[in-house]
């Protein structure tokens, strides 16, 4: 098998939930994102898990991605963290860990803020509030860590569009195919520019 040129690790968001294909596998951002990289499926390796959160990609896979390190890696984990599990400083000692290990001068590394998924969910107004300071609270962790190791950013928290509702599956939690889609483009063309600048 090829060594893998494009990685990607996570948690659902990156397997790919929201986006089912007929045969009830999930077709997802990762893959999209791989085929107009011109990636092929036998060179992409999505490593991206349910429910996964910051340490469950420190603990597996991470040492998973620095095996044979592919030039492309996108990442997009922390969500299960702020929702289910949160400890601020163990979710920005995660994030500066895992960031930190995949920079690397033959490596392009990507990742998304955190959008208003509280928005999208059945809550009391101040329970939902007080996931909203979390998630405003990572993205301020998450814009630093990127700063300091080169990670590319796509703010998407800043994008109208991820605030609807259109671009989400029924749960609220999971980009639909068009989320999904929408993503791997706006991702790709971060990308690609990143790229052109860098050839300049």
């Amino acid at each position: 098998m090829p060594a893998a040129r494009f990685t990607a690790l996570g948690d659902s968001f990156v397997e790919g939930r929201g986006d089912a294909a007929a045969d009830g596998s999930y077709i997802g951002w990762a893959r999209r994102f791989a085929r107009r990289m011109g990636v092929s499926p036998r060179e992409t390796r999505n490593l991206g898990a349910y429910q996964a959160t910051t340490q469950v990609v420190v603990d597996t896979q991470l040492r998973q991605a620095l095996v044979r390190k592919s030039p492309l890696i996108g990442v997009v984990v922390g969500v299960n963290d702020l929702v289910q599990d949160y400890a601020p400083d163990r979710l920005a000692t995660n994030l500066h860990t895992i960031f930190g290990s995949l920079a690397g001068l033959d490596t392009t590394v990507f990742t998304a803020s955190y959008p208003d998924i509280p928005a999208n969910l059945p809550l009391p107004e101040e329970f939902r509030g007080l996931l909203r300071q979390r998630f405003a609270h990572a993205n301020d962790v998450l814009r630093e860590v990127c700063a300091a190791t080169g990670a590319l950013h796509l703010d998407i928290a800043a994008e109208a569009d991820w605030s609807g509702r259109g671009l989400w599956s029924a749960d609220g939690l999971h980009p639909n195919a068009d989320g999904h889609s929408r993503f791997a483009e706006d991702m790709a063309d971060l990308v690609e520019r990143a790229s052109w600048l860098t050839a300049a």
